[in-house]
């Protein structure tokens, strides 16, 4: 007859190595998934690395292209800054006359405290007040607007830059063409300046 104590120590170590034979499964898992990616990245790495010229492998031309670059690069995108500019001017040079009223009214209130009598800086206090809520709400729909309208020109530049990259795909037979998400490009696969060209035709 088998001591309980001994049982129990059996029971213990079963579960224990149990235990131990799932963590090692999942970290074999976990490790196995982590290769993969690592595998395909070197790979995607490889394949972009010994391309020729035109970026072509086996009958699959490959290119790559930076649209950060080109959003900043793009001459559409300085017809767009230079139009919100002309449309934010306005209220931009109001804002800072308001906030150079602020400053000449603090300014004031310093170098005067001593012989302004109490009633008279109680009132360029209030007015200071009343000009810097006004100033803090305008500045706040001021940023709202001027972001809401950097952000629809911002759409239309990158449905330009799209359109651009195809027809450059399409003109040059490439399969695939690649962005910023890939890892690496060489010099050889990157195609950013023939889109550029392409966008600075369309101006």
């Amino acid at each position: 007859m088998m001591n309980p104590k001994m049982i129990s120590r059996n029971s213990s170590s079963h579960s224990e190595g149990h235990s131990d034979r799932i963590l090692l499964w999942r970290l074999i898992m976990m490790h196995g998934k982590k290769m993969m990616r690592i595998k395909l990245t070197l790979i995607l790495t490889l394949l972009l690395s010994v391309l020729p010229a035109t970026a072509s492998a086996e009958g699959y031309k490959i290119g790559f292209v930076s649209v950060v670059k080109l959003i900043e690069l793009a001459p559409q995108g300085e017809v767009a800054t230079k139009k919100i500019e002309a449309e934010f001017g306005p209220r931009d040079k109001a804002m800072r006359k308001q906030q150079e009223a602020i400053q000449k009214i603090e300014e004031d209130l310093q170098k005067n405290a001593l012989v302004m009598k109490a009633s008279q800086r109680e009132k360029k206090q209030a007015e200071k007040t009343k000009l810097e809520r006004r100033f803090k709400r305008e500045t706040e729909e001021f940023r709202e607007d001027y972001n809401l309208r950097r952000n629809e020109e911002l759409k239309v530049l990158q449905k330009v830059v799209r359109e651009a990259i195809n027809e450059v795909g399409k003109e040059n037979k490439f399969d695939l063409i690649l962005t910023e998400s890939v890892i690496y490009a060489s010099d050889r696969a990157n195609i950013t300046e023939l889109v550029l060209k392409k966008l600075r035709s369309k101006k």
